[in-house]
């Protein structure tokens, strides 16, 4: 991903230097273009009033006042012609007259009549039968001020007598330079726009995916059950999800299938090689008592192997799960109910006391009813074991922070400190404390898979000043039950 990312930043940084390369290109490109355009026009214009003013030059008469008239009529007309973006509203060209020698003869703006241009380059190359053009300032420190002038000669352009100079403001045509830079800028920055998001589409619908695909891989690697992320609606993003959860569902329930192979023949052999050894013995002859004493033995191991072959179902059938296919709505207090109703016989042979207090309004949780009342049941269970001769388990269930809290408290021993970080891991126990045996290992593992499969929480702590109490709590449900 890391490589993936710095390859992206660098397809990114090569397109946008592209980019500011494309636009330093055309935009130095626009005025020269756009005066190139003018000169062209004005070449036109001057070699047509050239042939206008021959006759006149020939014969050394220029009618200054009538072609003073004309140019000032015509700088005084308004009129408004739309091009493309630009609209012209006045005339902006000007028109200066030189004899042979380059003396200004006449000029449209009146400045310049009398005036040496022999000098001047667009006088001096015509004069001498080239085109004859020039650009100058009439402020030196303002480029806007520029004006263009472009010649033509007036009679044979070998052997001219006299030149016509027509001359225009290039900051009549900065207006068009200026919309001209905007439109190039407008469309390479939506280009470029359009690649960033092109990118960022891609990123978002490929590489974002694959991101979290990873979290979910290593989630699965911590021993976690993570759900499959959402990932959107990209096909090939969505087949490569469908692939890895198959493939951790398959690898997932050979490791599970051999792990409690593993755990059931360890397990098992302890109070396999008791009964085998207890039924030995029962073949000699002995006095009663202790054949009694070894039946009870026989018994005990064969309810303890039933009682762990019990939990490692139950255990299974939740620890398969990576989530919750299917739920329901539930009152958590009815199951609640259920599960004292199984444990109440295991409570009267101890003996001790169920004090269970329910809320008479439902309890409504979302959740898979089995899994919650064998969860419930093993906590009971569990008390129950701990609790002494006569004592009380107290079962109480609350509502808090939008959560349904189950508490069960016993006047047992309590957890030793040695035990408080391993209560939960599977087939870890301690002896109970009327029955002197120790449990399975395996009924608060199961209540702890169910919490997190509920999304909930579970903790098993000391209480003063003696006894333990077990909290689970689980996401309360909108619904009603």
């Amino acid at each position: 991903m890391r490589f993936t990312r710095v390859t992206l930043f660098f397809i990114a940084l090569i397109l946008g230097l592209g980019f500011y390369q494309l636009a330093r290109y055309l935009l130095a490109d626009v005025e020269p273009q756009t005066f190139q355009a003018n000169e062209e026009v004005m070449v036109d214009a001057a070699n047509l009033l050239a042939e206008l003013v021959e006759e006149d030059l020939r014969e050394h008469h220029i009618d200054s006042e009538k072609f003073a008239r004309v140019f000032d009529a015509a700088h005084e007309r308004r009129f408004s012609a739309q091009i493309h973006d630009h609209l012209k509203t006045k005339v902006g060209l000007d028109v200066y007259i030189t004899d042979a020698h380059g003396t200004v003869l006449f000029d449209s703006r009146g400045q310049r009549t009398g005036l040496d241009y022999s000098r001047f380059r667009d006088v001096y190359l015509t004069l001498n039968g080239k085109y004859g053009a020039r650009s100058s300032r009439e402020k030196e420190d303002d480029p806007s001020s520029s004006i263009l002038y472009v010649a033509a000669p007036v009679g044979d352009p070998a052997n001219p007598i006299g030149v016509l100079t027509v001359y225009k403001p290039q900051a009549d045509a900065l207006p068009i330079i200026r919309s001209r830079r905007r439109a190039i800028l407008l469309g390479i920055g939506l280009v470029g726009f359009g690649v960033a998001s092109l990118i960022t589409v891609v990123f978002l619908w490929l590489f974002r995916p694959i991101g979290n695909l990873t979290e979910y891989a290593r989630a699965i690697g911590r021993g976690e059950r993570p759900t499959l992320p959402r990932l959107g609606a990209g096909r090939e993003v969505n087949t490569l999800a469908h692939a890895l959860e198959s493939m951790r569902e398959v690898l997932e329930g050979r490791r599970f299938a051999e792990r409690y192979i593993q755990t059931l023949t360890h397990e098992m052999k302890s109070p396999l090689a008791a009964i085998r050894g207890a039924a030995e013995l029962l073949d000699e002859d002995m006095p009663a008592a202790e054949r009694k004493r070894f039946l009870g033995n026989i018994r005990a191991e064969s309810a303890r192997s039933e009682r762990m072959i019990s939990r490692l179902l139950e255990l299974s059938a939740v620890e398969s799960r990576a989530h919750l296919e299917e739920t329901e709505e539930l009152d958590f207090a009815e199951i609640i109910r259920r599960a004292a109703e199984q444990a109440r016989p295991l409570a009267e042979h101890h003996p001790a006391r169920l004090d269970i207090q329910l809320p008479d309004l439902p309890v409504p949780i979302r959740g898979d009813a089995f899994i919650l009342r064998a969860a419930v049941t093993n906590l009971l269970e569990n008390a129950i074991d701990f609790s002494p001769v006569g004592g009380a388990v107290r079962v109480e269930v609350a509502e808090h922070a939008g959560e349904a809290v189950l508490s069960i408290a016993d006047e047992g021993p309590g957890i030793p400190d040695f035990a408080r970080d391993k209560v939960f891991e599977r087939f870890y126990s301690l002896r109970h404390h009327s029955a002197g045996r120790k449990g399975t290992g395996l009924g608060l593992t199961l209540v702890k898979e169910a919490a997190d499969l509920h999304h909930g929480s579970v903790v098993l702590e000391n209480r003063e000043p003696k006894g333990a109490q077990a909290v689970f709590r689980i996401p309360k449900s909108k619904a009603k039950v």
